[in-house]
């Protein structure tokens, strides 16, 4: 009987351990991290873009001569009897004792920093206006203004390389003697069509001429003796 039951015991054991090895598992299934390489099946992970050479931007460089308009209708006076003399925005002063206004002054700096010749500008009584201006670069440069004044008086100054004929472009005339173009030693013409001239350095490069038209001789060459050199 004790053998009998030693026996069953050992039978209930060995299925009870048969049944433990085929149960699942409690404990908890961990998964495989993904994988993050090439190629692996895995989520890629996004990356900063980055900038290749040259893919910077740098400001333009301007090579081409410039143009440089003056201001037009602007009065050349001051409100008062003498030019306005304030200073123009981004000038160095050069231009303080030229009539207008700052976009006036800061037209004649430029073309006086550009420019290896003295250019001159008008200083002129209230009243007066730049109507037009441009200067270039090319053949040694050359810088046109003209001012329009009371009573439909108009004045127009050409400095630089602005003539290449021998006359120095000065309209038909006879001529009057000497005069002053401001610091240059000139000639006043008086002109075929009631107007006046005064020329410095007639025919040469560089070379000035300032035109007068409705202005009697002596207020033609008080303008010119009162040019004034941009820096000088």
């Amino acid at each position: 009987m004790t053998r009998l039951r030693i026996a069953l015991l050992t039978a209930l054991v060995l299925l009870l351990a048969a049944c433990g090895a085929s149960a699942p598992s409690g404990g908890a299934v961990t998964a495989p991290p993904a994988s993050t390489g090439a190629g692996t099946g895995g989520p890629a992970t996004a990356q900063p873009a980055t900038a290749g050479p040259g893919s910077s931007e740098s400001p333009g460089v301007e090579t081409a001569e410039p143009t440089e308009p003056a201001a037009t209708g602007t009065p050349a006076g001051s409100p008062g009897d003498g030019p306005d003399a304030s200073a123009s925005a981004g000038a160095p002063g050069l231009a303080d004792a030229c009539s207008g206004s700052a976009s006036n002054r800061e037209f004649f700096t430029k073309a006086a920093m550009a420019v290896a010749w003295p250019v001159l500008c008008g200083v002129l009584p209230k009243g007066w206006f730049v109507s037009s201006g441009t200067y270039r670069l090319a053949n040694g440069g050359k810088l046109l203004i003209s001012y329009r004044g009371p009573g439909g008086a108009t004045l127009a100054l050409s400095e630089g390389a602005f003539c290449s004929a021998a006359d120095g472009c000065v309209p038909a005339g006879t001529g009057l003697g000497d005069a002053a173009m401001g610091p240059l030693e000139g000639t006043l013409v008086g002109l075929d069509d009631g107007g006046f001239a005064i020329v410095a350095a007639r025919g040469e490069n560089p070379s000035w001429l300032l035109v007068a038209q409705g202005l009697d001789q002596q207020e033609a060459a008080d303008v010119a003796a009162a040019l004034a050199q941009v820096g000088g």
